[in-house]
């Protein structure tokens, strides 16, 4: 396989993957990505800020984040957002710990 053809391929599958998680599975939560697989949509969204800016466009994490999105962050949180259980939150210390080595 030629190297464009391998970046077009890459470049739908992420388009694939963020219809899946913009459009089809809007109810699951960042934080149980997050504590399931240790990213979600921000992180996501912050990977594309940073290739972005790696090729010298200047980007910010809230235009990012609203590109990713499709919308502005606070239409998202208003719109399929929950308020994160306790029980989200406590996996998700643990999940970070374990992740960043902080047992904390």
């Amino acid at each position: 396989m030629d190297k464009q053809t391998q970046i077009e391929l890459e470049a739908a599958a992420f388009r694939r993957l963020r219809k899946h998680l913009m459009e089809d599975r809007t109810d699951v939560q960042n934080i149980d990505m997050m504590n399931l697989a240790g990213f979600c949509r921000n992180c996501l969204s912050r990977w594309y800020q940073e290739a972005a800016n790696e090729r010298g466009i200047d980007m910010d994490k809230n235009e990012a984040r609203e590109i990713y999105y499709g919308m502005t962050m606070a239409e998202w949180k208003e719109n399929y957002q929950t308020e994160a259980t306790p029980a989200q939150q406590d996996a998700f210390k643990v999940s970070f710990a374990e992740n960043v080595g902080d047992k904390s």
